[in-house]
This record gives structure tokens, C-alpha cells and sequence, in this order.
């Protein structure tokens, strides 16, 4: 079996309040003291891990959240050291941290790239105030620019701006305003993603009025025009970035290579020696999760499930599929998948060559059609 690349998921729990948008597993901030605490716990739950990658050395390292910058750059710095010393990392490493740009939160960007952040993720999602009010940020636009401009003197391996569009009561114009400001701010990459209402979130609850599907289709594509003119290349549904500047870790995920997940309700997928995956799921809750019980729950991926699992990740990308590459992550036959493949070809979903599968036009579109072939 080839060596699959290792990446690792740190989860940070906290925010000071929970966004009326956001599903990701986090709780409101009740005291500072369980930081360092919680680090020691996110170490044991580490050491619980490192069976399952058979001494392989890490290739990137992606600390999210919640906000993880509630977290000051030294027990950052405590954190990263620690981790060093039980696993190793490769020479190349890219190491980001998810961080708002609060002036509270942008102070530590320094320390935190002492600490040894190369990469550091600004959650900017707009520059007007009154969207920053609807979507629950704590910061201001005043803030968000110079948070940009900090990141840009501190000689990152790269930065990335997450900005949001498809807000509620959002005109064209005040999404191109948003663009463009981001796009002056030059960043190395640039997370450009449509406001989804998700379950059990607080606009689940309370729906705000979003544009119309006329609307959004006129942003993405002046958008997505404006972001080519300016050097982004699109290389995956909602990330762009200049040549050069993709995202390590999230690639990994999407060219399906193996990442351990620590912290509260961290998911990781592990290949074994034998070629079996491993999926793991972390307890959610800080509470559990700080008394050591670590793992919710883990469990070997069927064999037939992995096909729809390796296309669900790599359909993400507007690269074509790499043949060899599902063979060697799934270590399945390209015959185990040929009825399904010669159905997408048929319907118009793809097309192929010897080496790639290529996603086309009418493939994209009707993308959930495509991956319920291979259920």
C-alpha cells in the first residue's frame, strides 16, 4: 500500500456567542481557566490516536473551531510543541489556524506565527455592518481590513479571507461591494461560500429573507468572473486562490487521504496496514469530552460504501479524478466500479480518458445524482 498523507484536525469548542448561521459544534465561552486544561486533554486524546497511523509524520495541520484564537499564541505554541514531540511533521508542513478579526483576536497573529502558524484563515464573512449584525459577528469592517493588512506583513506561508454571499436582504451590488473588498485586500486565497440555512441553527428556526435564486445566480457569476479577472483560480466549489496558494490540508481531505480529528466532535479517517479505513468520531461535548472520554465512537468503512465516499470528496474539485489515485486510496478495482461509471458516462456526467474521470457541465449540475450511482 502506498503511503496516504496524514493530515491533522485540532477542534477548539468555544466562541463568545454562537452565530444564528453556524452548525459546527460549538458552545459558548463560560470561563478562560479550561483552555490550558482542555489542551492536555486534546494531547491524551492524541496519544489515544497514534496507533492508527503507523508512525506515518503529519502533512498539514488545520486548528478550527469555534474560534480557536481564543486561545493565546503561547498555548498555542504549548499545544504545536507538544504534538511535535509524539509525531512527527514533515518539512514542508502547513499549519493554519481559523481565527476572527476582531483587534482582540488579531493581537495574537504575531504570537501565533512565532508559535508556528504559517497559515492563518480570517473570518471576514462581510464588510458591512449591518450584514456583520444579522450573521452574529463580533466584529466590525474596520476591523476585518486591518486584520487583512496585519496578515499580509507577517511573511505567512499564505492567508485566506472566508467571505459569505447569498446574505439575508443582499443586493448584487452589496455582494460585489463585499468582492471587491476583499479582492483589493490582495489575500493569497480567498473562501468565497453561499449562506446555507442548516438545521438547528437559530435561522433554521427564524428564517431571514434571502435573495431570490435569480439573484444568486447573477452574484455567482459576476463574482466568480470578477475573482478570475483579479489572478483567483477556482479549484474548489466555494475556494479560490492566486497559483500557488491552494489549501494543503483541504485538499487532502478531497483527494481522500487520511487525517486524525482530536478535540470535541472531531472526525478523522484513518487507512490501515490491511487497507481497511477507520472512521472515528469525537464526544461533542466539552463536558464529556474534558472528563477523557475522548471517543464517541469508531468503525471500518464498508467496502461498498467507499466508492461514493472517494467521489463525494473528489467531486468537490474542478480537477479531473485521478484512476490510479481511487485504486490507491480506496484499494478497490476500477472494475468494482464499472457499472456505475459507465451509467455516469452514459447520463452525461462524465466523460474519461485512460487516466482521468472528467466531471462535466450537466455533472456539476446535477451533482447528487451523479454520487447516487455509486450507493
Amino acid at each position: 500500500m502506498s503511503v496516504i498523507p496524514l493530515s491533522l484536525y485540532i477542534h477548539t469548542p468555544w466562541c463568545v456567542q454562537k452565530c444564528p448561521y453556524c452548525d459546527f459544534n460549538s458552545h459558548n465561552i463560560k470561563q478562560t481557566s479550561d483552555y490550558q486544561q482542555y489542551i492536555q486533554h486534546l494531547l491524551a486524546d492524541l496519544k489515544q490516536d497514534l496507533p492508527l497511523t503507523h508512525q506515518r509524520s503529519i502533512h498539514s495541520i488545520f486548528i478550527g473551531g469555534g474560534t480557536p484564537s481564543l486561545f493565546s499564541a503561547d498555548l498555542i505554541h504549548n499545544l504545536l510543541t507538544e504534538i511535535r514531540k509524539v509525531i512527527a511533521f514533515e518539512p514542508n508542513i502547513e499549519i493554519t489556524i481559523e481565527a476572527n478579526p476582531n483587534s482582540v483576536d488579531a493581537k495574537h497573529f504575531v504570537g501565533y506565527t512565532q508559535a508556528g502558524i504559517n497559515r492563518i484563515s480570517i473570518g471576514v464573512q462581510s464588510f458591512q455592518t449591518d450584514k456583520l449584525s444579522q450573521l452574529g459577528r463580533v466584529h466590525n469592517p474596520h476591523e476585518a481590513i486591518k486584520a487583512a493588512q496585519l496578515a499580509k506583513t507577517l511573511n505567512l506561508r499564505s492567508y485566506n479571507l472566508d467571505l459569505m454571499h447569498g446574505l439575508p436582504n443582499q443586493s448584487l451590488q452589496d455582494a460585489m461591494y463585499d468582492l471587491n473588498q476583499a479582492i483589493s485586500l490582495d489575500p493569497p486565497h480567498l473562501s468565497w461560500y453561499q449562506l446555507t440555512i442548516e438545521p438547528n441553527t437559530l435561522f433554521d428556526s427564524k428564517p431571514p429573507i434571502l435573495p431570490n435564486e435569480d439573484c444568486l445566480w447573477d452574484i455567482y457569476q459576476q463574482g466568480h468572473a470578477c475573482l478570475i479577472a483579479n489572478g483567483y483560480q477556482q479549484y474548489e466549489t466555494s475556494a479560490y486562490a492566486k497559483p500557488g496558494y491552494q489549501c494543503q490540508h483541504n485538499l487532502n481531505y478531497w483527494h481522500f487521504g487520511d487525517y486524525l480529528g482530536i478535540g470535541c466532535g472531531a472526525h478523522g479517517k484513518l487507512t490501515q496496514a490491511d487497507g481497511r479505513i477507520i472512521r472515528t468520531i469525537k464526544t461533542r461535548h466539552p463536558r464529556g469530552y474534558m472528563q477523557g472520554r475522548y471517543l464517541d465512537k469508531s468503525y471500518t468503512v464498508p467496502k461498498e460504501e467507499l466508492p461514493f465516499e472517494f467521489f463525494m470528496n473528489q467531486f468537490r474539485l474542478l480537477e479531473p479524478a485521478k484512476k490510479l489515485l481511487f485504486i490507491k486510496r480506496t484499494n478497490l478495482s476500477l472494475l468494482e466500479i464499472d457499472k456505475p461509471i459507465k451509467l455516469a458516462i452514459k447520463n452525461g456526467y462524465l466523460t474519461e480518458d485512460t487516466q482521468y474521470w472528467f466531471l462535466t457541465n450537466k455533472g456539476k449540475l446535477f451533482l447528487n445524482s451523479l454520487l447516487e450511482l455509486f450507493l
